[in-house]
């Protein structure tokens, strides 16, 4: 034991040093288990969420007469004047 090193010194250094060797062994059976467990589980549903529909909405459109197209042409160009 060097003269210079209290024992708290040397006592705190093994802690530490027993500390990241148990961090390491941890880290690496946590490592493993999840190499090992599939990444997406398809069969778990989550019961507390609606069924998700697979389509999106039917799309709306509007005829416009020929006053409100003109008002829409001068919306826009009076919109994209700044630019």
């Amino acid at each position: 034991m060097p003269e210079h090193v209290s024992i708290y010194q040397l006592t705190g250094m093994a802690v530490l040093t027993l500390a990241t060797v148990v961090w390491a062994i941890g880290l690496t059976r946590v490592l493993r288990r999840s190499r090992e467990a599939p990444l997406w589980r398809t069969s778990a549903v989550l019961p507390a969420l609606p069924y998700q529909r697979q389509t999106g909405p039917e799309l709306e459109s509007v005829q416009l007469t020929p006053a409100e197209h003109d008002a829409f042409a001068g919306l826009v160009r009076q919109l994209s004047d700044g630019r």
